[in-house]
This record gives C-alpha cells, sequence and structure tokens, in this order.
C-alpha cells in the first residue's frame, strides 16, 4: 500500500468519519482511519449482516459492468466511486474490453487522492473531484471532455450513492438530468440501500452513520422503482442484489440492497 502521505490530502479531517472509507474498510482496504473503523463496528453491531450486504453490491457491479461490455458500451460514468479496491470499474471492463473508457467521480478526498495515484498511468481512465448532485460540473470537467464522447453510448453507474443524497437535494431529479444528457442506447445501473427486510437493523445502521460526514437515507422497493422513470428496466428487473444475473455456483441470498440495470430506449 502507498505511504499515508500519498493518499491522505493536508487538508482533510481525520476525525471525521467517510462513507467511502467505512465502506473500504468493510471491503477489506486499508485507506481508512481509526474514526472510520470505529463507525463501521457500529454498523456491524447493528447490522450483523453489514459485510455481506458491502460484498453482495460489490459482486453486483462485477456482474453489471461485464453485462454492460457484453452489450456493446465501452464508455463508463461511475458516480460516488469511492475509494478503489479490488475489482474497480476500469478493471473489469478493460479486461472485457481493453478500449474501454471510464471517469470516476467523487469527493471524499482520500478517494480521489488514491483514484489519482492508482490510474497515474492508465489513459483510459480518471477521476472527476465533484459532488455528484452537480451533473453540470461532471460534465463539463477536463477528464469527462477528454474520455467520453457522448455522442457513443455510455453507461451510468449509480451503485450504493444514492442512498447517500438526502430528499431534498432531490435524487430523482439529479438522476434524471444526468441521463438527459447521455445519449440514445445508454444504460443506468443502480443499487441502493433499503430497509425494508430489516427496519430495525437499518434503523440502527441509519444512527450508527448520522454524525459521519454522510449519512444515510434508505428507500423503499416503490421510491426505488420509482428512480427508473422513463428508462427500460433489463431482466430480471428490480431486485435483490444477489438475484441480478445470478451466477452458477453462487447462493448468496442476502437481502438490504436493491440492484437494477436499465436502458433508455
Amino acid at each position: 500500500m502507498p505511504d499515508q502521505s500519498d493518499w491522505t490530502p493536508d487538508h482533510i479531517d481525520i476525525e471525521l468519519p467517510s462513507a467511502a472509507r467505512i465502506y473500504d474498510w468493510l471491503l477489506g482496504g486499508g485507506h481508512n482511519f481509526a474514526v472510520d473503523r470505529a463507525v463501521a463496528k457500529k454498523v456491524l453491531e447493528v447490522q450483523p449482516n453489514g459485510l455481506r450486504i458491502a460484498r453482495s453490491n460489490r459482486a453486483f457491479l462485477d456482474r453489471a459492468v461485464r453485462y454492460l461490455v457484453s452489450q456493446g458500451i465501452t464508455q463508463f460514468l461511475d458516480l460516488g466511486s469511492g475509494i478503489p479496491t479490488a475489482g474497480n470499474v476500469h478493471e473489469v471492463a478493460q479486461r472485457a474490453n481493453p478500449e474501454c473508457r471510464v471517469v470516476y467521480v467523487d469527493y471524499d478526498p482520500v478517494a480521489v487522492a488514491h483514484s489519482r495515484l492508482m490510474l497515474g498511468d492508465n489513459d483510459r481512465a480518471a477521476v472527476v473531484d465533484a459532488d455528484i448532485c452537480e451533473p453540470r460540473k461532471v460534465f463539463r470537467a477536463p477528464e469527462t471532455r477528454r474520455l467520453l464522447d457522448l455522442d457513443r453510448p455510455v453507461a451510468l453507474l449509480t451503485v450504493a450513492v444514492f442512498h447517500f443524497v438526502a430528499d431534498q437535494r432531490r435524487p430523482k431529479e439529479v438522476l434524471a438530468e444526468y441521463v438527459a444528457r447521455l445519449p440514445a442506447g445508454r444504460y443506468v445501473a443502480l443499487s441502493h440501500l433499503t430497509a425494508d427486510q430489516m427496519p430495525t437493523e437499518m434503523s440502527g445502521v441509519v444512527t450508527a452513520m448520522q454524525d459521519s460526514r454522510d449519512p444515510m437515507y434508505f428507500r423503499s422497493y416503490a421510491e426505488i422503482l420509482d428512480m427508473f422513470t422513463g428508462l427500460e428496466l433489463v431482466p430480471p428487473g428490480l431486485v435483490d442484489a444477489p438475484s441480478w444475473h445470478r451466477e452458477v455456483g453462487d447462493d448468496d441470498d442476502q437481502k438490504g440492497i436493491y440492484a437494477g440495470v436499465a436502458r433508455k430506449n
């Protein structure tokens, strides 16, 4: 792992927990601080399946990217991409097709710093330092303009990110603005935490995260399905993450996060 000075910007508040770094710890990464690990452990106290939920989400991302490449997609815009750990989008996509281009978007300084370190020698992937709720800034960023040809199909990845966007920030409208700026043949992959099946445990997760930089806002199946308005869900539709294109030998049945991929015709 790089020296901490390489991935810890001088201005970062290491006493304020970050969702990106908490998720990094849950996935077995090493780019997190004691305060992040403390919150992660609180999450696991109230939601013992937290590790499985995180990993089922990561597995969905892997399957979704491979599916999208199989559909001819070679451009990806990954919102709220977090800290790079094993199985990053550019690794999965470029393994399937070396021509794939990936733009990551995050506002966590550690996520951005480490992404830049990791992508320094990859001319087909870059990171944009931006709030995902500012689509204009994302599309105007030099990295986006350099790597993505918006006259060709692009896959928008919104994996485990909109449950960090409060209702007053209009997550459905934000997503719709991104979709409106992308060409025909676009795809959207989305996953979102829910309290539908485990309301008590997931309420505890919300409480554990409330004093972090990134409080959480879980939504119901109907609310998440509504975010796909105007898009055509590909089979099997919006389902529990492990059920989306389940692969042979995969017996994971973990609940707690819905996932789906949709196309705009």
